[in-house]
């Protein structure tokens, strides 16, 4: 689908039980059973990118205590891998949780998550990526997100909606950095990237998608998969 674009598979740690991998001097990726999140730092101050599942707060708290002080929360949207521990993380003194308008609710447990418009690879894929996931507890969101907003992170972090994976998926792009965190929206595969599977609404998600591809970032994160951290433009644009 696309020349090979540079990937750094960086040494990683084992911190409180989970997989702490450093994709740049300011930015750290932690993999747990089923998904990940990131670590942003700007000095001393911390920003999560989702939270994993439930469970994985204390190995949250092991990186952090590592690296700084955890300020805010942004979650890319209302899926259990996501979320699942935001009710813990968001009790920590000083968090800050910020979620999209459109997902709030769900996160906060006033209404249930829409079910994906699964194809059939879905049905049977997800039967096995959800095997030991248990349902996110309700959580606070401090802050409702809209589309356009612009987040005091890395010297500015634009709301990008991509709708389609849930009504209220986001994208964030710290432009000044080059960095692009997609959720679900675009997950990475063996060198490869691709819609990510499991939309409540495909065709949308895969609008939503080529939204992100004229970006002109160094550095991509994704829900799911390895990060690119070199040229990921050019691997954005492969999606076109």
């Amino acid at each position: 689908m696309r020349e090979r674009t540079e990937l750094r598979r960086a040494a990683s740690v084992r911190s409180g039980g989970v997989d702490l991998l450093e994709l740049t001097p300011r930015l750290h990726l932690m993999r747990f059973f089923v998904g990940q999140a990131y670590l942003w730092r700007d000095g001393d101050d911390l920003t999560l990118i989702d939270t994993g599942p439930p469970g994985s707060a204390p190995a949250i708290a092991s990186a952090v205590r590592g690296l700084g002080t955890l300020r805010r929360v942004g979650l890319t949207h209302a899926h259990d891998d996501h979320t699942g521990s935001a009710a813990e993380i968001g009790s920590w003194p000083g968090a800050t949780v910020l979620a999209h308008r459109a997902d709030a609710p769900v996160v906060r447990g006033d209404r249930p998550a829409p079910p994906p418009d699964f194809t059939e690879f879905e049905r049977e894929l997800h039967t096995q990526v959800a095997h030991g996931l248990t349902a996110a507890p309700p959580a606070r969101v401090d802050v409702e997100l809209d589309d356009g907003d612009e987040l005091d992170i890395g010297g500015g972090a634009r709301v990008i909606p991509v709708p389609g994976h849930t009504d209220g998926s986001i994208a964030l792009h710290l432009e000044r950095e080059r960095v692009l965190f997609t959720g679900d929206v675009i997950a990475e595969h063996s060198g490869e990237l691709m819609l990510g599977p499991f939309n409540v609404d495909r065709d949308r998600a895969a609008a939503s998608m080529r939204r992100l591809t004229g970006l002109d970032v160094d550095v991509a994160c994704f829900g799911h998969g390895d990060a690119i951290v070199t040229a990921a433009g050019d691997a954005l644009r492969s999606l076109g």
